[in-house]
């Protein structure tokens, strides 16, 4: 393997991917994880698994550009911000990450 160097637009790019894999989960449209279990959308459980898949790839994402220093934030709403530092997906989570449905776009 060669040698690979990590930028801030590296992460950046990855950040904004994640954001929109859990804000497409989140308003139940379809992701790569629907193409990759596809009979799993026969079961209930199955759109809050795959919101608990996407939270934890933006964590993930998140925890990697805090530990670069790469400032992450600036791609978030001042609460969606504070949601992601709180890392638990709550009712409150799911419920008002947009804040509400005049203010934000959805993702297409």
């Amino acid at each position: 393997m060669g040698n690979l160097e990590l930028s801030g637009e590296f992460f950046l790019a990855k950040l904004e991917a994640a954001k929109i894999h859990f804000e497409r989960a989140l308003d139940c449209k379809h992701t790569e994880f629907d193409d990759l279990y596809p009979y799993m959308i026969e079961h209930p459980q199955f759109f809050w698994y795959k919101r608990y898949v996407a939270w934890s790839e933006l964590l993930t994402i998140v925890r990697l550009s805090e530990e670069l220093g790469i400032a992450w934030t600036e791609r978030f709403t001042e609460k969606q911000a504070e949601y992601v530092n709180k890392r638990v997906m709550s009712s409150k989570v799911l419920d008002c990450w947009y804040e509400t449905n005049d203010t934000r776009e959805h993702v297409g």
